[in-house]
């Protein structure tokens, strides 16, 4: 991460908490943990969006709780190509290939 995008973020957090104070550790632990936990929830809410756009993922809806999502069997082929083409999956597991009975 850049200088000028840490001192963004450090300005980002007081603009929002104007009574803030905090020390050198906590305030790399813990105002610009925030704002990259914003960040990646907004990052990952995007690519939720695309890959239920894509039926690669099924959005499941329960009453009185949020959303989860679950891959769709029924992509599995198309899910290992996406795989192929991105040179595998990076952090994470694979997805998991059900045993086929002989």
């Amino acid at each position: 991460m850049e200088k000028s995008e840490v001192a963004r973020q450090i300005l980002a957090y007081l603009a929002d908490h104007p009574d803030a104070r905090d020390t050198l550790e906590g305030i790399v632990h813990w105002w610009l943990l925030e704002s990259q936990i914003k960040y990646q929830i907004f990052l990952v809410r995007e690519a939720i969006q695309e890959l239920v756009d894509r039926e690669l993922l099924l959005e499941e809806v329960l009453p009185g709780s949020e959303p989860g999502y679950r891959i769709n069997a029924t992509k599995q082929d198309e899910i290992r190509k996406f795989f192929q083409g991105a040179g595998g999956p990076s952090r994470g597991r694979r997805p998991r290939s059900r045993k086929r009975k002989p």
